[in-house]
């Protein structure tokens, strides 16, 4: 269950006056440590939009905690392959976007950007996507 949620640093520019045509988000996951049976998860996020017009940043970090299995496993999957389990990944990364999605729109207000709309929900799954309904509840996110 994710416990909380920080904003340690954000960015926004405009570069062009040109219409805003599109936007694309990126959010990056930095790294994991594991102390005490808790999870912080440190990320980035980018929300760029098309044809130079700006760019939004944010840096923070989740912390979660969970069972001593799920826990172990987080840990030992980032070590191996900096990759968090798929189910914890598709909460972290929902988790992540709807807050800088949500705190984005305050950010990018005063250089005059559209807000960053929060997508739907992320799901990851084989090639191709994930099938309908299936992934983690919404209460997972709080």
């Amino acid at each position: 269950m994710i416990t909380g949620i920080k904003i340690t640093k954000v960015e926004a520019h405009r570069d062009k006056d040109d219409d805003m045509t599109g936007l694309n988000v990126n959010i990056g996951i930095d790294n994991v440590t594991v102390k005490a049976g808790e999870t912080t998860i440190e990320f980035n996020y980018a929300a760029t939009y098309l044809e130079g017009v700006g760019e939004l940043k944010m840096i923070g970090s989740i912390t979660a905690r969970e069972d001593t299995k799920l826990t172990s496993e987080i840990e030992a999957r980032w070590k191996k392959e900096k990759k968090l389990p798929d189910l914890f990944a598709e909460i972290t990364l929902n988790a992540i976007n709807y807050a800088c999605g949500t705190n984005g729109v305050f950010v990018v207000r005063p250089v005059n950007l559209s807000p960053p709309i929060v997508p739907p929900r992320i799901q990851l799954g084989p090639q191709g996507g994930a099938p309908a309904g299936k992934g983690g509840k919404h209460s997972d996110l709080m």
